[in-house]
């Protein structure tokens, strides 16, 4: 099969989720095109069947703002063309769908036919689809996609509730890689940041006001007080000045080490005890399940599709969104025993084996044969 991914190429979770579909695809044989303006960040080097298409923007004095939609669809109208592409599957709803059905109908007038598929993440629905600016679109889009997924019940939820869509939406999960790999140097790694026997907390995001990343501070002053405890921040955004402030002001600067943007967050997760993750709303909680897939037992809010990920009292503990308090005491109670932290651990690491991703990508590989059949 020839496939053409269309994405958002950096550090958030759908241009994740894209990119390592696209390399499992190709690594089962398909041949996988990710069309999009820059590299994807997990996707580097040389690999079998996989080729990248770059959109590339020209500054026109016309116009006030880039017309990347009009240039995407004109990039993709080529590139099927020239690849003989079959299918093509963009993650995001705008303006990716609404390009992908600008090239459908134009490669339609020159006599191809090629089904779409869109793939809801979350923030196009719940963030930006909200906005009555874009919901006409959206809805028009996702009326005429060829198949239309979510990543989880509870976006497939918002989605019916916000938009007059009459498209089946099938939820397939985001996936991890659940095979653990050895990192070398892994004792030495955690002695740079934890004295031995001391808990190691984390956190990972784009360090934004959803993430609520002050209620990770203040969960961790906390929990610091009652257990000498260390913790990362991982990431960057327009919350870490304040948050470095409040360091300062708490008298934790010796305590919180912020680790700027990784590209691979798995070495830093592999010598975590446990993962913050109070967000004000996620549709699917990938961060939590890359935690879960390395044994990291996950203290979080109840938002979202984050109960669809983390399970309370068993892989850790889920708290109404803002409870300081109960996620104080949570974290608390898995932290003061170790053996009830390697329990966690292990329950963790055990149920994100569910989301395991060669059973993800044979679900796409099912949408996929079902359109091509009927074209």
């Amino acid at each position: 099969m020839k496939i053409g991914i269309v994405l958002y190429p950096t550090y958030g979770g759908s241009g994740v989720v894209a990119t390592e579909l696209g390399k499992s695809l190709a690594k089962k044989g398909h041949e996988v095109h990710f069309i999009t303006y820059s590299q994807p960040v997990r996707l580097s080097g040389f690999r079998k069947n996989v080729y990248y298409h770059e959109v590339a923007v020209s500054d026109y004095p016309l116009f006030e703002y880039t017309p990347y939609e009009t240039v995407l669809a004109s990039k993709m109208v080529d590139v099927v063309k020239r690849e003989q592409l079959e299918i093509l599957h963009v993650h995001y709803a705008i303006p990716h769908a609404s390009a992908a059905y600008m090239a459908k109908m134009i490669l339609r007038q020159q006599g191809y036919e090629i089904p779409y598929v869109t793939t809801l993440h979350g923030t196009d629905i719940t963030l930006v689809g909200k906005d009555p600016s874009f919901e006409p679109v959206i809805t028009f889009c996702l009326n005429e996609s060829d198949a239309v997924t979510a990543v989880s019940e509870s976006l497939k939820k918002d989605t019916y509730e916000h938009f007059n869509t009459n498209r089946e939406i099938q939820v397939i999960p985001n996936f991890i890689h659940t095979k653990r790999m050895a990192i070398e140097d892994i004792d030495d790694i955690r002695a740079r940041y934890a004295n031995p026997g001391e808990p190691l907390l984390c956190h990972v995001s784009n360090f934004r006001k959803v993430k609520r990343v002050e209620d990770v501070l203040k969960i961790f002053a906390r929990v610091n007080k009652r257990i000498p405890s260390k913790i990362l921040m991982v990431g960057d955004g327009p919350e870490r000045y304040k948050l470095e402030e409040m360091c300062t002001k708490l008298g934790l600067c010796s305590r919180v080490k912020f680790i700027g943007k990784v590209r691979d967050t798995q070495a830093v997760l592999e010598i975590s005890d446990l993962f913050l993750l109070p967000s004000e709303t996620e549709s699917f909680g990938l961060a939590a399940l890359e935690a879960m897939a390395v044994g990291v037992p996950v203290i979080s809010s109840n938002t979202g599709g984050i109960p669809e990920v983390n399970v309370h009292g068993v892989t850790g503990f889920l708290s109404d969104v803002g409870d300081v308090d109960d996620m104080v005491k949570n974290a608390h109670y898995i932290l003061s025993d170790k053996d009830r932290l390697h329990q966690f651990k292990t329950n963790a690491q055990k149920h994100s084996e569910k989301f395991n991703l060669e059973k993800v990508v044979a679900q796409y590989e099912e949408v996929y044969n079902s359109l091509l059949v009927t074209t």
